[in-house]
């Protein structure tokens, strides 16, 4: 099955951006509750603050997380020391969002999870930015790759991200994601690929139908895991209806547990939103 990153702990999200200046643990705990519920796998954690204060928030965020759910850490910072900063926090190895060949990413990140069970998303840019062709993205790959093999970090431990681009701006960017996936796992068959999935659909009307349509596709080429909203049905019924379409769901029974317990299709009535009274 596919590998679910829930998303929504993350300070760019105006809700939780609130809850963060505010110090709402109660709305913290609550979203991260919802989203395993919904079927996450991992909890990104993104604080998206300051920079002063970004460590101190994403200490605090994960402990309430952690204290909520038990579920592993996907610990989500532009900057590798304040990655290096909030490790130690973890309760158990996660996944490290993320090392590039931006700067020194990958000489700070991969010391801090050699040895570990930590996994890591590797971002396919370098310091001229996302290329927008598939040769750049997949030399990146090989170097992170390598990288991560003189500190024992074997490749089934990497999800590389090739950085889908708006299709609103680049008519070929499915089209680059898809080659630059099977390329990739051409090279290196046990590594894992992974996709933000809504970076698809910027600019674009009814994004949701667009962003649904990527995960079908990108799943049947190969994407392993997706940072994701589980707490939206129609994306977790597109990804469950997928899952059984292409065999990985035996009799579609997780597919038909879902839609028995409610958690996809149109809301039963018992957990529709009642009307208010006037």
């Amino acid at each position: 099955m596919m590998i679910i990153i829930g998303e929504k702990v993350n300070g760019t999200i105006p809700s939780v951006k609130k809850a963060i200046e505010g110090k709402d643990e109660e709305f913290i705990r609550n979203l991260t509750i919802k989203q395993v519920e919904a079927g996450a796998d991992y909890i990104d954690v993104c604080a998206s603050t300051a920079p002063e204060l970004e460590v101190e928030t994403l200490k605090w965020l994960m402990e309430i997380v952690q204290d909520a759910v038990d579920k592993p850490l996907s610990i989500d910072s532009p900057n590798a020391r304040t990655i290096e900063a909030v490790m130690k926090y973890a309760k158990k190895p996660g996944i490290i969002n993320s090392v590039s060949e931006e700067g020194q990413k990958c000489e700070v990140i991969y010391p801090l999870i050699q040895g570990t069970e930590w996994q890591v998303i590797g971002l396919t840019c370098d310091n001229n930015g996302i290329p927008c062709d598939v040769q750049t993205r997949v030399d990146i790959t090989k170097i992170l790759v390598e990288k991560a093999e003189k500190y024992g970090i074997t490749p089934d431990r990497i999800h590389i991200d090739p950085l889908v681009m708006a299709l609103s701006t680049d008519n070929t960017s499915l089209l680059s994601f898809v080659e630059t996936t099977k390329t990739i796992k051409a090279m290196y068959p046990t590594i894992k690929v992974t996709s933000g999935l809504s970076n698809i659909s910027f600019g674009m009307p009814l994004r949701k139908v667009v962003n649904q349509n990527f995960l079908t596709i990108a799943a049947f080429v190969g994407m392993d895991s997706a940072i994701m909203d589980s707490c939206n049905r129609d994306m977790m019924a597109a990804l469950l209806a997928t899952e059984a379409l292409l065999g990985r769901d035996k009799h579609c029974r997780k597919y038909a547990t879902a839609y028995r317990k409610n958690k996809i299709g149109p809301l039963k009535e018992a957990e529709a939103p009642k009307a208010l009274s006037v």
